[in-house]
């Protein structure tokens, strides 16, 4: 295990270990403007939300670590207390890689980087329109945390519109995963596309008390076979499978074989037996995977 002290490194050696394992984090694209109308636009993976009501959002603009300046985000959140905020999809991620260039002040990202000013309805700063929700926010308050090279400033923000593409909801009105297709910032030049075989389920403990890991049988919790993720799935259910229920994984054929097969080898039989559970749960099947651990309970 290598342990690091984070006064012992190079600050820009400790942003990297940071950013490559706090991963992968949703993308800010900040459109702000300042005091004299010059729009600016910047994307910043320092962020996320942190509550609904109010709607707020927390970014932050991170001072530059080779001189300690602030970026010209900052300086416009400061002049202006607005900012829209306006998420990333994966057709405008290279576009917005671009808009992350140190362009000098006044320089107009929307136009170096390609994309379409939308006038916004509550703030003056522009939507995005290429983006497939759009948030607009003012500006509750800025926590600075340091006047250093790689120092936080939150941009605590609160959403007083909201914009979202039809062609992104579901036929029940609500964002559909793979149509926003979002993208997440990963370390160095890596990002996460977040669709397709990349999206998986996980049911939310919220909807019912897990029996916990700490109750499975301990030929179970012990399994060589098992993943910790299994346990996880296992110790998820409200009780254990009745006898009966047990009884049905009998009428499975292949499981029948397999029994008959190895009933005087029960080592080999419970290794055969948890790794057909493990395709069960790897599955989304957790009924029938508790009901072939539970054979030789039964």
């Amino acid at each position: 295990m290598l342990s690091i002290s984070p006064d012992s490194i190079p600050t820009a050696e400790l942003h990297a270990f940071m950013l490559a394992s706090i991963a992968p984090r949703p993308i800010c694209f900040a459109s702000t403007i300042d005091s004299q109308g010059r729009a600016n636009l910047s994307p910043f993976s320092f962020f996320n939300a942190f509550g609904s009501n109010p709607p707020t959002l927390i970014f932050s603009p991170a001072r530059r670590v080779r001189d300690k300046s602030i970026k010209h985000t900052l300086e416009n959140v400061y002049e202006t207390m607005e900012v829209c905020i306006n998420v990333v999809s994966y057709d405008m991620v290279q576009q917005v890689s671009l808009a992350s260039c140190e362009y000098e002040k006044g320089v107009d990202e929307f136009i170096k980087s390609g994309f379409t000013k939308e006038p916004s309805v509550k703030i003056k700063p522009f939507r995005v329109k290429e983006s497939p929700v759009q948030m607009e926010c003012i500006v509750k308050q800025v926590i600075e945390n340091g006047q250093e090279g790689g120092a936080a400033n939150l941009v605590i923000c609160e959403i007083v519109m909201m914009h979202i593409n039809e062609s992104v909801l579901n036929a029940n009105g609500k964002i559909d995963q793979n149509k926003i297709d979002l993208v997440g910032r990963l370390g160095a030049d890596s990002y996460v596309r977040a669709s397709g075989a990349a999206l998986f389920d996980v049911e939310k403990p919220n909807r019912n008390k897990g029996i916990g890991i700490d109750a499975l049988p301990e030929r179970i919790r012990n399994s060589h076979i098992l993943s910790g993720n299994n346990l996880g799935q296992l110790g998820n259910i409200e009780r254990l499978p009745s006898p009966e229920e047990v009884e049905q994984m009998n009428n499975n054929s292949e499981i029948r074989n397999l029994i008959y097969r190895l009933e005087t080898d029960p080592e080999n039989l419970e290794v055969q037996l948890h790794s057909k559970a493990k395709l069960m749960l790897d599955a989304g099947n957790v009924a029938d995977a508790w009901k072939v651990l539970m054979l030789r309970n039964n």
